[in-house]
This record gives C-alpha cells, structure tokens and sequence, in this order.
C-alpha cells in the first residue's frame, strides 16, 4: 500500500516549529525592519564573499548532472510505476511549470534585467555600448535558463522518484531514505522538512511582495490607482481570496485551467511585442543572444574575480543561484506532483529544455525592445530600472501600439501567476506539513496562504527593508539547502542504479522467457510439420488404396455388367436359334 495514503493528516512538529520560527522572523521585521535588514546583509556579504566559489561550482554540477542522466541509460526509466503514463498533457504540464512561480520572475526581470547590466555591466565591458546590450541579454538569458531550471529538476526529479515509484511521502527527508533509513522519520529527517518548509515560505512571501509591487505599479502606471502599501495590501487581500477558490478546487480544476490561460495571455503579449516591436532587431537578437550563450555557458559558469574587487558576480550571478536554490524546495515538490508517469529522459526535456528556450525567447524579446528603446533614445528605461523597477514592463509596452490593452494583459498575467503561485505555494508546504500526503486538507493549504500573505503584508507595511530582508533571509537559508542537494544527488543515483540492476534483471527474466517460448514454438512448429508430412503419407497411401478398391469395385461392376450383357446376348441367341431348330425339325414332321 502506498506510504502517502497510510499516513493520518493531522498537525504535525514541523508545522508547529516551522510556522512558530516564521511568525518570530515576521516580528522581528515589524518591530526593527532596519535591524533585520542589517542582519540579513551581514549574513549575504558573508555567505557570498565564503561560499560564492561554492553557489559557482555546485550549480555547474548541476547542469552537468541532470544532461548526464537524461542522456544515460537512466533516462529511459519512469518517475512511477513502469506501466504509468503521464498524468497530464504535455501543453498543461509546461503551463503549471510555469505558473508554479517562475514566470512571475520572467515577468519582472525579463526587461529590467538586460536593462540593467547594460548600465552595471559584467566584470570585462564598458557601460552603455554594443556588447554591454549584448552582454546584457545574454547574462538575463543565463540566470534564467539552464542553471535555475536544473536546480529545480534534480530536486524535482529525486521527490517524484521516490514518491511515486518508492511510494515514499512527499517531503524533502523522503529523499534521503536510501541514505539514512528509518532515521528520517526521526528528527534528522524533521530538521531538514522545517529548513525546507522556512526556505519555501520566505521565498513565497517574497514573490507574494515582489508581484504585489508590480501589479500596483502596473494599475498606477495606466489608471489613477495610486502606487502605495495600501494598495499592495488591497491586491494581496484579492489574490488570496482568488486563491482560496482555486485552492477550493485542487490541482485538476485549480491550479491547471488558470496556467492553462496563463500561458495562451503569456505567448498572445509575447507574439505581439514580437509583431509590434523592433521585430527584425528582436529575432536578430535571439540568434546572437542564443549562440552567445551557448558559446559561453561555460566560461560564464565557471569564472570569478579572484583578483579584482568587483562585487558584480556577488550581487547578481551568485545572488540569483542562490535564491533559486532556496526555491528549490517548493518548485521541486510541485513539479514531482504533476510529473507522475514521465520518463526521465521526457521530464529533463519538458523541465530543462523547453523553459530554457523560451527564456531566451522572453528576453530578448521584452529585454530586447527595452535595449532597443534606451539605445535609441526614444524613453528612458534604463532611468526607471535605477528608480522603480516594477515599472520597467508597463513602461516598455508603453512606447508600443495598443499600450493600453498590452499593459491590462500584463497586469492580468502577472495576477494570474500571482494566483497560481499562491496556490501551488500553499498546496506545496501543506503537503510538507502534513506528512507528505498528496491532498492535504484544505484547512491545512489555506492556513499557509494566509501565513504567506501576512508575512508579505506585515512587512510591507513595515516598510524599512522588511521585504527585502526576508528575500535576504531566505537566499541564506540556501546555503544549507545547496549541501542538502548535492547529498540529494548520491541518494537518488543509488536509487536508480538499484533500480536499473533490478530492471535488468527482470529485463534478462523476461527475454529468457521469451527465448523459451520461441524456440518452444520453433520446436513444435518443426515437430508439426514433420508429423504433417508423416500423416500425409500415410494419409495418402490410405487414400490411393482406398481408391483403388474403390476404383476397382468399379471396375468389377461395369465388367460384371458388360459380361452380363454379353451372356444374356448369347444365351439370347443360343435360345432363339434352338427355338429356331426345333419349329424346322417341326415343319418338317409334318410334311
């Protein structure tokens, strides 16, 4: 029997520690923001200037990992039961990948970022000229491409396996079982489920924040809606509501049909600016953005500044792999849960691939026509990226055909991945506090979206770099998580190579017996015809004899008959020509 169905769903140690830490964390940034700000820095400055080789290398090793396993034999094996399909269609599973929260950050960064490295460019390039733009685009592309995406897969990856196909609970400690047994369902595995749980619901709370930010930016930019806390907090009181009936629905109805529209909005606002836009500057800038990057992945992975005091590749590269590693969690429970059935060579493409090629798709796009704006004069992005960053889309869509319809359609996919990442949030640390359980109780989902949403309103109306510390906050919290996964890593290859052994093991079972019932059938198939053809003989001589008597009787018959024919003609005469005499010897008495 599944693990997940035995398990009762009642309140457990981790919510109660998790959601006791969280609400601490929560005053503190209420009652001394700039305290907390100041602590969460100290604690970035630190991480970064000591472990900035580390985030470097361990998220190198991850791309290198998760193309390793999808191109090797283990690529072939399920994330479930053999016999499983695939639980949802192909156009459904990549919306819910990225309403599950990515896409707000394609949606904030995807011209703000290629903006701003063109005026706070990489370590190497001049500001404001021809290869700060192409640079910029290419390192947008980088942080939001193959990096952030394995990341995300090889958490994804391990949790689905050991759910569905080692019928394990849906929690992070489930995928430490091969390594550590029972133990994890002691406190060492409850130690790692709360670090998960509180990196989860820091980084949530901080999207929560970051699209509130930009969906009030938005409305202020194109109505009278002013742009302050208040309406911030107006938004995230709708979205929860929004939210909760969504979440009312679950996975199925919820969540899938708004990605479902999301993505058709997303790629209806893409191909406009695509049309619209500097279109032939745009597509000319997706080839150089995509040769550029997969020319230079490698260096651009693998280099520092050991020698310089620049501080670019702290605050930015470094900063972003970290803060994807702290969203590993929740996007890694979320995307096991609707990749149940796929193989894991399909789940690599579906999860690695394609939102790779759609970033570089999205950014040099939006990033692109942005660039092209600043270059050309005609509005001053790179002026409102500096000042109020939110705004950098609207302002974009602004200098185009139909801003005002391009802009309502941005604030409705930002709402929408507002929504869904609220609930898949919510459905995520509801199944990792209540022991794994593939449904958790509604009571259980909505408890955290309210925890998410008060978090992100508390500080917000904190103000004093309360949201900005529990983003801080929460990309410390990955430090520990990084180690997590590269111990995640070793578990889920000894699961697989057990598993590939047992595979061909019943593999090699089967083919002996299919061996067996070929050649068995091969022996009969030969064993029949030579008794066909030792039946037929016989059958034969049976027959010819038989139609030799048969032909024989015949024979006899009509000869029998002809013989008959010919008595019966002379006896015929015999008579007559005795009658015959005798009436002449009678005649002749007579005279």
């Amino acid at each position: 029997m599944n693990v997940q169905q035995k398990t009762p769903e009642k309140i457990g140690s981790v919510l109660i520690i998790s959601a006791i830490l969280i609400g601490l964390f929560v005053l503190w940034g209420v009652l001394s923001p700039g305290t907390l700000q100041s602590a969460a820095d100290s604690g970035l400055g630190w991480m970064i200037e000591n472990f900035g080789w580390f985030y470097m290398l361990s998220t190198a090793f991850f791309v290198l990992f998760v193309i390793a396993i999808a191109l090797s034999p283990f690529g072939r094996m399920r994330l479930g039961k053999p016999d499983e399909r695939p639980e949802y269609t192909w156009y459904s599973w990549i919306g819910m990948l990225f309403a599950a929260g990515i896409g707000v950050g394609f949606v904030f960064w995807g011209v703000a970022e290629p903006v701003l490295y063109y005026i706070d460019t990489p370590m190497g390039y001049t500001p404001e000229t021809e290869q700060a733009a192409a640079a910029g685009l290419r390192y947008g592309v980088y942080h939001w491409a193959l990096h952030p995406w394995a990341i995300f897969s090889i958490v994804g990856l391990t949790l689905a396996y050991v759910q569905f196909r080692k019928d394990r609970p849906a929690l992070i400690s489930s995928a430490f079982y091969p390594l550590l047994g029972d133990r994890v369902n002691g406190w060492t595995g409850r130690s790692i489920d709360i670090l998960a749980v509180i990196a989860t619901c820091t980084g949530v709370a901080t999207t929560f924040g970051l699209s509130a930010l930009q969906i009030t930016g938005g409305l202020s930019y194109i109505s009278a809606i002013p742009n302050n806390v208040w309406t911030q907090i107006t938004i995230i009181a709708v979205v929860t509501v929004l939210f909760m009936i969504s979440a009312g629905k679950g996975v199925d109805k919820g969540i899938k049909k708004l990605s479902n529209i999301n993505l058709a909005v997303a790629g209806l606002l893409l191909l406009f600016v695509i049309i619209v836009g500097p279109t032939l500057f745009i597509l000319e800038n997706f080839v150089t953005t995509l040769g550029g990057y997969i020319t230079n992945v490698a260096s651009m992975s693998l280099t520092m500044t050991p020698f310089s005091e620049s501080t670019w590749l702290g605050t930015n590269t470094i900063f972003f792999w970290a803060w994807h590693i702290a969203w590993a969690p929740f996007m890694g429970l979320f995307i096991a849960r609707i990749s149940r059935g796929r193989t894991i060579r399909e789940f690599m493409a579906g999860v690695l691939l394609v939102p790779s090629l759609l970033a570089v798709l999205w950014f040099t796009t939006f990033g692109g026509t942005a660039l092209n704006l600043e270059i050309s004069g005609q509005a001053p992005i790179a002026d409102l990226v500096m000042s109020n960053v939110e705004l950098a889309l609207f302002a974009t869509l602004g200098e185009l055909p139909l801003s005002m319809i391009t802009n309502i359609l941005a604030v409705i996919v930002i709402l929408i991945f507002f929504i869904t990442s609220a609930d898949s949030a919510s459905y995520v640390l509801g199944a990792m506090t209540s022991h794994g359980s593939l449904n958790p109780k509604l009571s259980v989902k909505l408890l955290w979206g309210f925890l998410i949403a008060g978090t992100a309103s508390v500080l917000l109306i904190s103000g004093g770099g309360g949201l900005d510390a529990l983003q801080t906050a929460s990309i410390i919290a990955a430090l520990p998580f990084a180690v997590i996964m590269i111990i995640m890593i070793i578990s889920v290859l000894v699961m697989l190579g057990r598993d590939f052994k047992l595979e061909g093991k019943k593999t090699r079972k089967k083919r002996v017996i299919q061996l067996k019932k070929e050649i068995r059938e091969e022996f009969l198939d030969d064993v029949r015809e030579e008794v066909y053809e030792e039946l037929r003989d016989e059958v034969k001589e049976e027959m010819i004899e038989e139609m030799k008597e048969e032909v024989k009787e015949e024979m006899i018959e009509e000869v029998k008959e002809e013989v008959y024919e010919e008595m019966k003609e002379d006896f015929y005469e015999e008579i007559k020509e005795d009658i015959y005499q005798e009436l002449d010897i009678d005649k002749d008495k007579k005279k």
